[in-house]
């Protein structure tokens, strides 16, 4: 949906990754541009990649769709755990019910049916094949893991972890065969990012006082105890040797 804010609908199949010399040359057309058109009007902002007709919403379209993906995003965010919320499926049809509506306020009309957006809206989308596909894994074919262990699905959660509520555990979900995924890593990406930040201040604080303390200075004439008594006596700029 971050694509369709900035480059419009997604083109037919057979003419994404084409140049434009191309498209007129095999004189192909995208007959969804004139029917798919965003309320307001469109900008045009070309899309590199060539999945998209670059034919984009006006700024105050892309806004209604880049604040209902922060607001989806903010529904299945991992924060709602910190705060005590539970994420539920029905939860995650609320955030795709926001999606489709901010869709549906930019493109009255609906978007061409080979846009990826609208199959996944309309639970169509085949992944078979991609990387996102990969990511997918069927319920039949799906276990739990915990601490190195697999939950069976005959037992409780508590067989495992005991009986206290306020237990909060990490449980991966792993296709069956694979084995035990990787296990959490003992500090977070920020936590690490923060403390390599802190050893490279404290690093720099110590060169800094290495630097201040060289005693090269107690060599200076206005570092000399005694050179205000030798003022006094006369004596100030004595120098031995032979003239």
């Amino acid at each position: 949906m971050e694509e369709l804010a900035e480059h419009g609908i997604s083109l037919p199949y057979n003419m994404q990754g084409l140049t434009e010399e191309q498209i007129e040359e095999l004189k192909l057309k995208d007959e969804w541009a004139e029917k798919c058109v965003p309320s307001g009007g469109s900008v045009f902002r070309k899309d590199e990649l060539g999945r998209r007709n670059g034919f984009a919403p006006n700024e105050k379209m892309q806004q209604v769709i880049k604040k209902t993906i922060e607001e989806a995003k903010a529904l299945i965010s991992k924060k709602q755990v910190q705060a005590g919320v539970c994420v539920g499926v029905e939860t995650v049809t609320d955030a795709l019910e926001q999606l489709r509506g901010a869709v549906l306020i930019v493109y009255p009309m609906g978007l061409p049916p080979h846009d990826p957006i609208r199959m996944e809206l309309e639970d169509k989308e085949d992944l078979s094949g991609t990387h996102a596909g990969t990511e997918v894994i069927k319920e039949s074919e799906a276990q739990l893991w915990w601490a190195g262990k697999q939950l069976e699905e005959t037992k409780l959660l508590s067989d495992y972890v005991g009986k206290n509520e306020k237990t909060t555990i990490i449980v991966k979900i792993q296709k069956k065969g694979q084995g035990a995924p990787g296990r959490e890593p003992v500090i977070s990406h920020e936590e690490q990012k923060e403390m390599m930040l802190y050893y490279y201040r404290k690093q720099e604080e110590l060169k800094k006082l290495e630097e201040e303390d060289d005693d090269s200075f107690l060599n200076a004439e206005w570092a000399d105890n005694h050179a205000l008594k030798r003022q006094f006596h006369g004596v100030k700029d004595i120098k031995w040797g032979p003239r």
